[in-house]
């Protein structure tokens, strides 16, 4: 037997087990109907690996399967010389049982059918180079490949906290605003038991408006008067840290709060940092029962507003996970639409990419325990302006990456990121300080944007598993008019990767696009890259 040939009978009998149509698989594939058809024939055999592994997991291809498809494409395109001397195996895998399941979707590794790719890429690729204790050295969690059918990406995705209280909004391009740190806390609405103070939050909320930008409010800061005797907070109002002494009062203003913004507020996060002893005191039962009563109240006053259960930091050490468990176990997240997590790196210098592994961490627990929550980011840790500052290189790299990290999330349910935060300069990484105009970051974190308006996301994946180099990260988008983009990085260092067939262009975070020949390779960076398909 040809050596194409076994490739192409491989091939074949993985698409006919599929079902789909060679149409629909070129266009989960972005190659052409007749091109596949060749390849199926075996009149063609494809150039790179990543192109035969992407058309075979489409068609639900086991671990096995595709350990099978590397040995066959490398007998199809390598030298006779170098050609295994032993007969193809006697039992045919074109004889895949019909009835066998097809995966559409797997988060199980395929290590072992693509660990030869990165031999096969040696010559094109290297590693990330990074000195002792460089940020770039920190260990990077391996992504797992996730495909699925094109799923919009929201502008509402891209979010940012506001530090702020003029009402001003940013001057680059975001798609959503959170209040907090804004002078909005719960002890500034309302600093007497019967005196109310909407001022600065009803700047922000017509600031937002204006803007055309869905706003979240966040609740925390418990006023002095309702909790005399609970922990002191961490902000100069006089607030606490500890829940109201009569649940009677969070009823009352949580009522007031919702009959004034109805129809103006889009969400409403029920506390703060719940994991953070600075930020709440309590016990995670009266937690549970403030967001019951709380989500209750808001649902009657307000069917539209999203509620969120309140946000659990301290995520990268066990007491944190500890009490999300207890949240969850404890019935919490029966009672909101979305579940409000704080994700960030251990440390601002970190790559972003460390997110992915913090997010399965959070998606064990919340498995544990049962529950499946659609996920936002709404911050990171009350340390933060501690941490040294960033370059302006790494800065932009970091805003963008920030982002895409959120974007692979979207396997563990991630659908909003907001980052911390808009209005201050006192950050390790600065998007706008009010007053001055956007930094690099928020240009790039802006061009990202413009990359993906009106695209859906596919697929992403990380390293050998998508026959790619170790360092290297990739999500796959479609827009909306059928044009396929991928957006691909390094976690660390350079590498040079195939652009892959069909691609058309590159386009780098400056806007600038430059054209692509048949067959070319992309260097690719910390700083993410657009290519562009046929």
């Amino acid at each position: 037997m040809d050596a194409s040939e076994g490739l192409a009978d491989l091939l074949l009998a993985l698409k006919e087990r599929s079902g789909l149509s060679y149409s629909e698989l070129a266009r989960r594939t972005y190659t052409s109907s007749s091109t596949l058809h060749r390849y199926c024939l075996g009149k063609g055999v494809p150039g790179d690996y990543q192109s035969v592994a992407k058309i075979a997991q489409e068609c639900g291809a086991s671990d096995d399967e595709l350990h099978e498809l590397l040995l066959r494409w490398r007998r199809a395109t390598g030298p006779a010389t170098e050609r295994p001397a032993e007969p193809e195996p006697a039992a045919e895998i074109s004889a895949v049982p019909p009835d066998a399941p097809v995966r559409r979707r797997s988060r199980l590794p395929v290590a072992v059918a693509l660990a030869a790719v990165l031999a096969l890429l040696a010559a094109t690729s290297s590693a990330p180079r990074s000195a002792p204790g460089d940020p770039a050295s920190v260990q990077v969690p391996t992504g797992h490949p996730w495909v699925n059918d094109p799923s919009p990406v929201p502008t509402e995705f891209f979010g940012v906290t506001m530090n702020s209280t003029s009402g001003t909004m940013p001057a680059f391009r975001v798609g959503s605003v959170r209040f907090w740190d804004s002078r909005t806390r719960w002890a500034n609405l309302q600093p007497h038991r019967d005196a109310y103070d909407w001022a600065t939050l009803d700047r922000l909320v017509e600031g937002a408006r204006r803007a055309g930008l869905p706003s979240m409010f966040t609740l925390g800061g418990t006023p002095e008067w309702a909790a005399p005797n609970a922990p002191k907070g961490v902000y100069r109002d006089s607030s606490r840290s500890g829940p109201p002494d009569d649940l009677a009062d969070w009823d009352r203003f949580v009522r007031t709060l919702t009959e004034r913004y109805q129809g103006r507020i889009e969400a409403y996060e029920l506390w703060v940092s719940a994991t953070d002893p600075k930020l709440y005191a309590g016990s995670v039962e009266t937690l549970v029962e403030m967001t019951r009563r709380a989500a209750e109240i808001i649902r009657s006053e307000d069917g539209e507003a999203t509620v969120v259960c309140p946000s659990m930091g301290e995520l990268w050490q066990p007491q944190g996970r500890e009490l999300l468990r207890r949240f969850a176990e404890l019935g919490g997240y029966d009672h909101c639409d979305v579940a409000g997590v704080k994700l960030h790196q251990r440390d601002a210098a970190d790559p972003p990419e460390t997110l992915v592994g913090l997010l399965a961490d959070i998606d064990d627990v919340l498995h544990a325990a049962g529950v499946h929550p659609r996920l936002w980011n709404t911050g990171t840790t009350y340390d933060i302006q501690f941490q040294g500052p960033l370059d302006p290189r790494r800065a932009a790299d970091h805003a963008m990456r920030f982002y895409l990290a959120g974007l692979y999330g979207r396997e563990f349910g991630l659908a909003r990121m907001y980052f911390y935060n808009w209005g201050s300069g006192r950050l390790p990484l600065v998007l706008q300080a009010e007053g001055s105009q956007p930094t690099g970051a928020a240009l790039a974190v802006a061009e990202l944007q413009r990359w993906l308006a009106d695209s859906r996301s596919r697929a992403c994946g990380q390293g050998s598993r998508i026959g790619l180099p170790e360092n290297v990260w990739q999500c796959e988008f479609v827009r909306d008019d059928g044009k396929p983009l991928t957006v691909r990085w390094t976690s660390g260092g350079t590498a040079r990767t195939p652009a892959g067939p069909g691609a058309e262009s590159t386009t780098g975070v400056d806007g600038q696009t430059t054209p692509l020949a048949p067959g070319a390779t992309v260097t690719v960076t910390e700083t993410p890259t657009l290519i562009t398909y046929a």
